[in-house]
Parts: C-alpha cells; sequence; structure tokens
C-alpha cells in the first residue's frame, strides 16, 4: 500500500511548482492531485496568502510568505527524516537486545 502525503507535505509540494510560476494545471499535475484537491488546498493557500494569482500570465506565483514556509518546511522535514532514522536504529538495536535474551533462555 502506498504511503499518504500531509496535508504540509501536499501544500509544500504545491508551493515547491508555485515557486517557478504556474497555471492551475500544471499544479495540479506536477503536486500529484485531483481537481477537487487542488481547489480545495488552492483556495487555502491563497487565502493564507502563501501564493498569489497573477491574472495577466494566468499564473500562480508563490509569495515571500511561502517561500518563508517552503524554507520551513524543509528543515522540519530534514529533521524528522533524521528522527525517523534514529528510531529505527534504535528498533533494530532493540530488536538484537530481545534476539540476546531470546536466544539465552532457549539454551
Amino acid at each position: 500500500m502506498g504511503k499518504y502525503r500531509s496535508k504540509l507535505q501536499i501544500i509544500a509540494d504545491m508551493l515547491f511548482v508555485a515557486s517557478k510560476g504556474a497555471k492551475k494545471t500544471w499544479i495540479m499535475y506536477q503536486a500529484n492531485l485531483s481537481y477537487a484537491l487542488l481547489n480545495r488546498y488552492l483556495a487555502e493557500v491563497m487565502d493564507a496568502g502563501l501564493v498569489s494569482f497573477v491574472g495577466g500570465g494566468d499564473c500562480y506565483n508563490i509569495t515571500r510568505k511561502g517561500q518563508e514556509f517552503l524554507d520551513k518546511f524543509s528543515e522540519y522535514f530534514e529533521r524528522r527524516r533524521q528522527l525517523e532514522e534514529q528510531i529505527n536504529d534504535m528498533n533494530s538495536e532493540k530488536m538484537d537486545l530481545e534476539k540476546m535474551i531470546d536466544n539465552r533462555i532457549t539454551r
């Protein structure tokens, strides 16, 4: 089964696409969203002031606030990745310890 993206990850994906300037359909395809989800999240990021619409070019662009969000999300995502790696290492150590106990009992 696939891994679901969080709301924050979806928004970060959208902002990354909009950081280069993008039409609505391009954001939808590049962020891998259905049309309904695109509209829902696009309204949310626009209301939050993370993305602006440039009518003449029919294009969405990331705002300074959106770039700040993207920068903070990148830091958060990296810290989370490091913590998950540490947790996996700890779980592996725990399994090794449990094996040591199981081996001793079954002898």
